[in-house]
């Protein structure tokens, strides 16, 4: 802390500005995902790239959404969500759950192969390369994003096979 209160006036600048922060994590490959919810009303989805394990014993991910979206409303009300891992062919389905005022889940999948989850009643793709239901343990609100550590309750079968998709540099790619 002494540092910060000896911090001149001519120290204005950002050292760490949004747009080279967001440049600089862009080198770093992310794999694709759509996170699911049903709320008992509708299904709600979206394309999340901040996703990954956080412990094996007991298996523990987590997710990040922006705390200002519906998606973080909606899993903080719910408790449960679904995670499918996108692969290389999916690359549609990423665009759609990531579209600006996308419609409801059920129709974002509208001829794809999917069912509900038996644990937390969220589409599940079925030709993803691997899916999670999770519950929440906790959440943690940081910065402008919430990120939610849930506890692995199912691993619903899918078929997918062959590459991932991840998300780098600003565009998806396919990674073997």
């Amino acid at each position: 802390m002494a540092a910060d209160t000896e911090r001149g006036d001519d120290e204005v600048d950002d050292p760490v500005a949004t747009g080279p922060y967001l440049e600089a994590m862009g080198a770093l490959p992310a794999g694709v995902t759509v996170v699911t919810v049903a709320d008992g009303r509708d299904d709600i989805g979206a394309t999340v790239s901040a996703f990954g394990s956080v412990s094996a014993d007991p298996p523990v991910i987590s997710v990040s959404v922006g705390s200002e979206g519906y998606m973080a409303e909606v899993i903080e009300e719910v408790g449960a969500f679904a995670v499918s891992v996108l692969g290389g062919d999916q690359l549609a389905l990423a665009g759609r759950f990531s579209a600006e005022g996308r419609p409801s889940a059920r129709l974002l999948v509208s001829g794809q192969a999917h069912h509900r989850g038996a644990r937390t009643r969220a589409i599940v793709l079925d030709e993803a390369l691997a899916a999670f239901e999770c519950a929440v343990r906790r959440q943690v609100v940081v910065g402008d994003h919430t990120v939610f550590f849930a506890e692995v309750v199912s691993l619903p079968g899918t078929t997918g096979t062959g590459a991932a998709l991840v998300r780098r540099a600003g565009r998806y790619r396919t990674v073997d």
